[in-house]
């Protein structure tokens, strides 16, 4: 490919171009955005708390109040002509999860390493917008205002909440802001911008602070509630954004207040602004990954289908626009329509990973068992990637280890020069990892990570802080969750298949021997290795001999979580995840593998067959769902590669289709899946400059591919590569 493409090119995965419904005035405000040239206008904060207000020694809550006080006051303001949509987080330090601020004795040095954040902001959540959308935020007001005449409340629990209302004076001085500017557009202006500012300051003048009345006043406050959290540091997904937003378009179409065609450019917009952030730079795991999750479908808390012309509006955008930053799951059950499926798969044909599935059939009453009331776990959500909470309710975490190592701990592969431990069956081997499992998760189940770091403005978006006087890390929320979250256990179950038959059946080797083998990476044993990697049916190949090893090391992993649901006031939900870490954290202290792999090799994501495996997606998802899921209240997920040759044309889009459909039919949790071809991913490392908008699926986010840095690159291009191999 010679020449490069514009910002919204797309279909490269297929060919396929889809339908082009907006218009081009709104196209071309995407490729702006797109192209990073918004991004590139965002600033560090020039204003900053006095030191007098320091030396004070006000509560960290006060520091925290006055620090949205003066950011809501200072921060640049971006109105463009043709927006539909006003409000946007301009300040540098919120892109870097921060709080944007500064002490004052720091404004103006020449500091050759900039100085650390004040404050650290709040991300991996999901707050309550749809409670603010339904009350505004003058029911908020009113809800702080009862509880503190209520009374019994600490006086730390008081001050909070009158932080809380000081962040909301905030929220509003913003917001005044806006209308002050656009009464000032209007009143320079003529013609057809004077209507658009016009119709830009209506729609905004009434929200957030009242409840919206209308589709364009709805989809104006939500933008201005995620917003402004995010100006302020905050990185919360959106949530489902269907749900919320779809009486409001129904009423209005119903009344002919608004047109399909109108309503979808108006999300459209909303998608757009979602660029602000896009710089076109590289920042290693990609310039999208501001957690800024979307759910859609499903059902709601009384059991009905939420699915409805905004969910079909966005799929149009995400289709059009190929926009990435607000990774979209779509929520799906055996009873999801034809009709939605298709539409979903289509998309997924374009590549990108912009939309991927939950299976709710799964998901529902596995929460249910876990603890959640039907209403709750009927309103699932993520926290920014693909692990469940209730939205708006939670305070969520999750601590990441590698299983693999464990493995590696038992065989002490570490210790070259020592003789390996002695195990005079494989089930006393596989019985010391299971002692090296246990006891690491008693470690983390000792861990808290409550912490007085102040978060009042998330506060005030989760439902338990009022109530409580409670902050979000102090146990505020209804529910805070710390999940442990195991990565490598697809090669854990290799290793241990290769080790039983070579060492413990087949008695080809002595342990001693075959550890030292793995000490040595492999080195005059490579006849051996090619042996392993050819004969054995390893996890994801069809193979019931690892199937039923897998669901013993899983049995094993969720009936030892299982056993403590909460701890120190913490929910202990057990899910399985690698969120990249198989290709960084925990790439530098992996040795080699029994199962043939050499130091140094990417192994097997979340909870996919590793490369190699011999998985094509049917049979990569019947391992997948070889365990009970019912066991996993945190969920995982299966990363699909599918090359574009075998989803093209109808046939294509109905193989599509079955794969989702065999993923919910077989008890599977979420399914993201990428398609694109290995060349196309290597030309566009070579030259990126001519795929500026090729996005790729990562794990629980998506990017630009060329904004990743080489090593995120290779990772997903050896994912395709092997996925290639087994087609």
């Amino acid at each position: 490919m010679s020449t490069k493409l514009s910002a919204i090119d797309f279909g490269i995965a297929t060919g396929e171009k889809p339908p082009q419904r907006l218009p081009e005035t709104t196209r071309k405000l995407a490729e702006c955005y797109l192209s990073g040239e918004i991004g590139r206008r965002v600033q560090p904060a020039s204003f900053a708390i006095p030191d007098s207000f320091y030396e004070a020694m006000p509560s960290p809550n006060r520091q925290y109040a006055e620090a949205v006080r003066l950011i809501a006051a200072h921060a640049p303001l971006r109105i463009l002509p043709g927006e539909k949509l006003a409000g946007a987080a301009t300040l540098q330090e919120a892109m870097q999860h921060a709080v944007p601020l500064l002490r004052q004795s720091y404004v103006g040095r020449n500091l050759s390493t900039p100085p650390a954040p004040l404050m650290s902001s709040v991300s991996h959540t999901t707050l309550g917008f749809d409670k603010a959308l339904r009350v505004g935020y003058r029911g908020i007001r009113a809800e702080i205002h009862a509880r503190i005449t209520r009374g019994g409340l600490t006086p730390d629990g008081e001050e909070l909440l009158r932080c809380m209302l000081d962040c909301l004076d905030a929220a509003s001085v913003w917001h005044g802001r806006h209308v002050q500017a656009l009464k000032e557009r209007i009143a320079a202006s003529t013609g057809a911008e004077r209507q658009d500012y016009t119709a830009l300051l209506a729609a905004l003048q009434n929200v957030p602070e009242n409840p919206p009345s209308t589709f364009r006043e709805a989809v104006q406050a939500l933008w201005l509630l995620w917003d402004f959290q995010r100006l302020c540091g905050n990185w919360s997904g959106l949530g489902r954004v269907d749900k919320m937003l779809g009486p409001y378009l129904a009423a209005d179409l119903a009344a002919g207040r608004i047109t399909l065609d109108e309503a979808r450019d108006l999300l459209a917009h909303f998608w757009i602004k979602g660029c602000e952030w896009i710089t076109a730079d590289g920042r290693g795991s990609g310039d999208a990954q501001f957690y800024q999750n979307v759910v859609l479908a499903g059902v709601d808390e009384a059991g009905r289908e939420v699915a409805n012309d905004v969910t079909d509006l966005i799929l149009d955008v995400v289709e059009e626009l190929h926009i990435s930053d607000f990774p979209i799951a779509a929520r799906i059950s055996k009873r999801t329509p034809e009709r939605l499926l298709r539409r979903v798969a289509a998309i997924q044909r374009l590549g990108g990973g912009i939309v991927a599935i939950y299976n709710e059939d799964r998901i529902i009453p596995t929460l249910v068992n876990f603890g959640y009331t039907l209403e709750e776990a009927c309103d699932f959500a993520n926290d920014g990637c693909w692990e469940l909470l209730i939205p708006g309710k939670t305070c969520f975490g999750y601590q990441a280890f590698d299983a693999l190592q464990l493995l590696q701990d038992t065989l002490d592969l570490g210790s070259p020069d020592r003789p390996a431990m002695e195990f005079a069956t494989f089930d006393e081997l596989y019985e010391d990892f299971r002692r090296r499992l246990a006891f690491r998760l008693t470690q983390l189940f000792n861990e808290t990570r409550r912490s007085t770091h102040p978060t009042v403005l998330v506060d005030i978006l989760v439902d338990g802080c009022i109530e409580s006087g409670r902050s979000y890390y102090d146990l505020g929320p209804r529910y805070t969750a710390l999940s442990p979250h195991p990565g490598g256990l697809p090669d854990v179950v290799d290793s241990l298949l290769a080790i039983r038959r070579i060492v413990f059946e087949e008695q080809r080797l002595s342990l001693q021997d075959f550890v030292a083998t793995l000490r040595a990476d492999w080195q005059g044993r490579e006849e051996l290795r090619q042996c392993i990697r050819a004969r054995f049916g390893f996890f994801g190949g069809g193979s019931a001999e690892s199937e039923a090893m897998m669901r013993r090391v899983f049995d094993d992993y969720t009936g030892l979580v299982g056993k403590v649901r909460q701890r120190h006031g913490i929910l202990r939900p057990a899910g399985i995840s690698t969120f990249g870490r198989e290709s960084s954290d925990y790439l530098p202290h992996r040795l080699a593998t029994a199962s043939g792999h050499r130091k140094g090799e990417i192994l097997a994501s979340n909870f996919s067959p590793s490369p190699g495996s011999n998985a094509g997606p049917t049979a990569a998802i019947a391992a997948h769902c070889c365990v009970d899921f019912s066991r996993l209240p945190c969920g995982t997920a299966l990363d699909l590669k599918i090359h574009p040759d075998s989803v093209r044309d109808e046939e294509g889009l109905q193989a599509m289709v079955a794969l989702l459909r065999a993923f919910v039919e077989l008890g599977g949790i979420f399914l993201q899946i990428d398609v694109v071809d290995a060349a196309i991913l290597r030309d566009a490392q070579a030259h990126p400059e001519r795929y500026p908008n090729l996005s790729v699926r990562v794990s629980g986010w998506s990017a630009r591919f060329a904004t990743l840095n080489r090593e995120w690159q290779e990772l997903i291009i050896s994912r395709m590569e092997a996925m290639e191999l087994n087609l």
